[in-house]
């Protein structure tokens, strides 16, 4: 089975489901998790919706591709360690991602990559971000880098990092 999804349309542009679904379990079952166990919400929005966001939650008042809220901070003591996993069921609610139409289709095009890859890319990055992978420090990054990659070869999405 799958993780439920709340996905919030604001930008009428996207088609998000199944992207969303595929992406989000994948990153749960990469990260050795069960996804019917979660819940994830996803608000897809435009640019200036997630430059607001950003500005309220993290002081830049720009547009960026993905912003994730974790539900309970679940990220490494050490870096370079794997985050402490969600604990069910209390943490079955992982937490919420914007993503921005705008940005992934700007980034997508000047990489010359599928914008579905893009967003698959990002929705996987943003949901590990809710299960406590960073990439503030070097050893964090380059765990959750590496996470990613195997996922998305997973889904026949070559590496975003190459």
């Amino acid at each position: 089975m799958s993780v439920t999804l709340d996905i919030l349309v604001e930008d009428d542009r996207w088609d998000l489901d199944a992207i969303a679904l595929r992406a989000v379990d994948a990153a749960l079952i990469g990260a050795g998790l069960e996804p019917s166990t979660f819940e994830v919400s996803i608000l897809a929005c435009d640019d200036t919706r997630i430059a607001a966001l950003n500005a309220d939650f993290r002081q830049k008042g720009t547009a960026t591709n993905v912003l994730s809220w974790p539900s309970d901070e679940r990220g490494a003591i050490a870096d370079g360690e794997m985050p402490i996993p969600p604990r069910l069921p209390m943490d079955a609610e992982l937490g919420d991602i914007a993503i921005s139409y705008d940005t992934c289709a700007r980034e997508a095009g000047a990489a010359g990559k599928p914008f579905d890859h893009h967003v698959t890319h990002l929705i996987v990055h943003g949901t590990l971000h809710l299960l406590g992978f960073d990439h503030v420090r070097d050893g964090d990054g380059a765990l959750m880098e590496g996470i990613e990659t195997e996922i998305l070869g997973k889904l026949d999405i070559p590496d975003p990092y190459s």
